[in-house]
């Protein structure tokens, strides 16, 4: 399924021009992070900025979308470097500040990503959707117990940016990941 969801992004017009903006928004567990590392394998000179690195903590889903949309995606679609602060999960803290080049494809993967601003700073926008339990298995089974007690404060977060931005009617390519 990942395989032909990273076919059909690369197909998509302004792909395959050095330069592209690809966002992929989803909840979690949904498989983001799995399509975005396949597709930066198959794009050549491609990197991946992962939300999760921004979030700042558990109640950060809107603030670690905007300041992407703020500090990359803006600067980036001015032609400029963009720059983040990342997120010390262990230590609940921010952490360093990373450079994102203004040349070269770039994929930005999280929750809470696609709104109407972020968008029309895009290439490509990718909505991914798995059932309810089979995202909860895959979180779980990714990050263990260390996420289990911040579950439905997370889905809160994802409900709400989803009843704000129906991110999925934003989206170029709807792709549903079957279980398994």
């Amino acid at each position: 399924m990942l395989s032909r969801a990273v076919d059909e992004i690369l197909r998509w017009p302004g792909v395959q021009s050095g330069s592209a903006v690809i966002l992929i928004d989803g909840r979690s567990g949904a498989g983001k992070t799995s399509l975005s590392m396949r597709l930066r394998d198959a794009l050549p000179g491609a990197s991946v900025l992962a939300l999760d690195s921004v979030y700042p903590g558990w109640d950060g889903l809107r603030a670690g979308a905007d300041q992407v949309l703020d500090r990359v995606l803006r600067p980036r679609a001015a032609g400029r470097d963009g720059t983040y602060t990342g997120w010390d999960w262990n230590r609940d803290v921010p952490a360093d500040d990373h450079v994102v080049p203004a040349s070269g494809p770039l994929i930005v993967e999280g929750a809470g990503l696609l709104t109407e601003e972020s968008a029309g700073l895009a290439d490509v926008r990718v909505w991914v959707e798995a059932s309810d339990e089979e995202r909860k298995r895959r979180a779980l089974d990714r990050d263990g117990e260390a996420y289990a007690p911040h579950w439905e404060r997370w889905s809160r977060q994802e409900e709400r940016h989803i009843a704000d931005h129906s991110p999925h009617r934003l989206a170029d390519i709807v792709i549903e990941v079957p279980a398994g």
